[in-house]
């Protein structure tokens, strides 16, 4: 049995599966394949079902589209291997991959590769701006292959903190704390989200200089038509998943400087509002755990519960509820501006540099501190 087992999930990739299937096949022979079709219409499953199956699992094929969020784990579950990683099928792994991830990984740690990008992103201390080619049918994959043997010398066993796709760690780790939220599903911000419960589980988190994909970025779920152009399934989606990330985190994602996650402390707010709207509630519902309004809220649940796994008429009360969240903030809708919006998105912080229990009046909020318990560790497992 090899040691370790990638998992592939695809929709409508099929040449972009071909390129990264070839370059396993090259650099990384001694890997297990599971490719997992997510409902393609392009041909993918018949092109699988014709690779020979001395490094393949039986690909696996959902009947309709479900999203990465689902794929991977379903793929981890099936493979043998005591290691599993990932990779996006607009990748191509460059020689000694394999070796260069493996020798820094050990149980309690998750090990990222390198991503070499053509010029479509901004440039980052994670990764390498360089252009082997913008698509599946242009890529110079000669000209990647020596360029990495080159750097890999100049990087060589050098290791720095930081976490994205491609991953690799042992599958007991994976199972432990139960894998990706389907809250996330199909996509994205799942991978945000397992980043920061493998930290709070006191997992190390380092990316390997020395190992490289070339990734073509965004290919997979994002920009099907068109490079640079998202897709409304993308946009409907992302625009859902984000929704529910501050739901369940508190606050937005950030990053260090190498895409290290910074994970902000989550706290048991509640917001007491004046002369709220049901616009208004749409936003602002997502910035705590309770939200007392003075509105009719029926009509939002309606409408916005299909698209969350959380109870929504749990998350909104009316004005004059009992109030029971351990830090309450009171303010007025009619005087809510940019400036005071922006607040709102930093209380977490704003409430950890306070560091008492008590009340303090902000811009427009009147802030009362009874308790200062964190909940982000209780996010760990699902």
């Amino acid at each position: 049995m090899s040691k370790i087992a990638f998992c592939i999930p695809s929709y409508n990739n099929l040449q972009h599966l071909k390129n990264v299937y070839k370059s396993i096949c090259k650099n990384a022979p001694e890997a297990k394949i599971i490719f997992l079709d997510d409902g393609s219409t392009d041909g993918t499953y018949d092109w699988l079902m014709s690779l020979p199956k001395d490094n393949l699992y039986t690909p696996y094929r959902s009947k309709e589209r479900v999203g990465h969020t689902i794929l991977y784990d379903k793929g981890i579950s099936l493979v043998e291997e005591e290691i599993v990683g990932i990779l996006h099928a607009d990748m191509i792994v460059g020689p000694n991959y394999v070796e260069n991830i493996l020798k820094h990984l050990q149980p309690g740690k998750v090990v990222c590769a390198t991503r070499i990008e053509p010029p479509l992103h901004p440039e980052g201390k994670e990764k390498i701006i360089k252009d082997f080619g913008m698509d599946f049918d242009t890529l110079d994959i000669p000209a990647f292959e020596k360029y990495v043997l080159e750097v890999q010398e100049e990087f060589k066993d050098q290791t720095t903190k930081g976490m994205f796709a491609p991953w690799v760690l042992y599958k007991e780790d994976f199972q432990k704390i139960g894998g990706h939220d389907p809250l996330f599903a199909p996509f994205p911000y799942e991978d945000s989200d397992i980043f920061q419960r493998w930290i709070l589980n006191g997992y190390e988190l380092i990316q390997s200089r020395d190992a490289f994909v070339y990734h073509l970025t965004c290919r997979g779920h994002r920009w099907n038509e068109q490079i640079g152009k998202d897709d409304n399934y993308y946009k409907l989606v992302s625009n859902r998943a984000a929704r529910n990330y501050l739901r369940k985190w508190g606050s937005w994602i950030k990053n260090d400087e190498y895409q290290y996650p910074i994970i902000s402390s989550k706290y048991d707010i509640g917001f007491i509002i004046k002369n709220c709207n049901p616009q208004l509630l749409e936003t602002l519902e997502l910035w705590c755990s309770t939200i007392y309004v003075d509105c009719d809220y029926e009509q939002y649940i309606k409408k916005e519960q299909p698209n969350t796994l959380f109870d929504l008429h749990d998350r909104i009360k009316p004005y004059d509820n009992e109030k029971q969240n351990e830090i309450l903030i009171s303010f007025d809708a009619n005087q809510l501006n940019q400036n005071s919006f922006q607040l709102i998105q930093q209380f977490s912080d704003i409430i950890k540099d306070n560091g008492e229990i008590g009340s303090f009046e902000l811009d427009i909020f009147k802030v009362d501190i009874i308790q200062m318990n964190e909940y982000q560790n209780n996010l760990i497992k699902l």
